[in-house]
């Protein structure tokens, strides 16, 4: 009987400090200090790294503690990334749920080859002050809309967008050397042909000396990438990009069309990232004037007609 009531004793004392550990660790860390600090959430930063952010900075008791809460009432899968405006007077359980409502900076990420319409797109789902009205503005920057991961505030405006796009292309750009005859503005053009039509970094500076070939030759380029720019969204495929191409829409009418029209589009159909630019502005020095893709994703190129049409041949395309 004894040992039963000390096995009582203990389990009630265990719980006791149990109760007494989860209710401080949720309380406020001090209720007078009302004073805010800004407090950021990396994208795709864990609950984890997230609580002990957060225990470090003096805004929790408990990080485990918080990690429990959070979990238990299913705020991991809501918390949001962003900056956040959190004080030592509130609870645990408020800044969980500041997390998932609160945040005054967003993060916004543009892939590498988005044209202007998916990037409206992108910022159409992640900004509430979003307008229809952007998107014109973004395909008036085409090309320059740099590919970054991007905290912007949540009522940002499209002026605000453009500038810092921009500027972190110009940043970007800065450090590339241009050891070609193109301007810069040409460089762009062609960087956004490379970045739709080579995926591999490997082939990037290849495929630039195709097209740099091709231009010094006075070649059409034949890049399906253009005509598919100038076809526009294609609602059978529901995409931008439009992946069946037929022999009427290489026909297609268009200054971007350069399967009818020598040289460079008027503008980029994309927006190039700095490796992409990076290419376009040194290629990779060859005799290629062709390249074809297998069904394996591997580039296969020819210095002449006859080699080409035997790649096609060879690798059943």
């Amino acid at each position: 009987m004894k040992r039963i009531g000390v096995i009582f004793i203990l389990g009630f004392v265990i719980l006791l400090g149990l109760f007494l550990w989860w209710n401080s660790g949720l309380q406020a860390v001090n209720t007078r200090d009302r004073s805010q600090k800004m407090f950021v959430v990396p994208q795709g930063a864990g609950i984890r790294a997230i609580a002990n952010d957060l225990k470090e900075q003096g805004l929790i008791r408990d990080d485990v503690v918080f990690f429990l809460f959070v979990r238990k009432n299913g705020l991991d899968k809501k918390i949001q990334a962003g900056d956040f405006r959190l004080s030592p007077s509130m609870t645990a359980e408020t800044i969980g749920k500041q997390l998932t409502t609160g945040t005054l900076d967003i993060w916004v990420t543009l892939p590498e080859g988005k044209r202007a319409e998916e990037v409206s797109e992108i910022l159409s789902e992640k900004l509430p002050n979003y307008e229809e009205s952007w998107t014109q503005t973004l395909k008036e920057n085409e090309g320059y809309l740099f590919p970054d991961t991007y905290l912007v505030p949540k009522d940002t405006d499209i002026e605000m967008l453009i500038s810092l796009f921009r500027n972190t292309f110009t940043e970007k750009y800065a450090g590339i050397q241009n050891r070609t005859n193109l301007s810069d503005k040409e460089v762009v053009i062609l960087a956004s042909l490379i970045e739709r039509e080579a995926r591999k970094q490997e082939d990037r500076p290849l495929v630039s000396s195709v097209m740099h070939n091709r231009l010094e030759l006075d070649m059409v380029l034949q890049i399906d990438a253009t005509v598919q720019y100038a076809l526009g969204y294609n609602n059978q495929e529901k995409t931008w990009w439009k992946k069946g191409l037929t022999f009427e829409d290489l026909k297609y009418s268009s200054p971007y069309n350069t399967y009818e029209n020598t040289g460079l589009p008027p503008a980029p159909i994309a927006n190039p990232g700095v490796a992409v630019l990076e290419a376009a502005a040194n290629p990779a020095e060859s005799d290629y004037l062709f390249y074809i893709t297998d069904k394996n994703g591997v580039n296969r190129y020819a210095k002449t007609n006859a080699e080409h049409n035997a790649n096609i041949k060879r690798y059943g395309l």
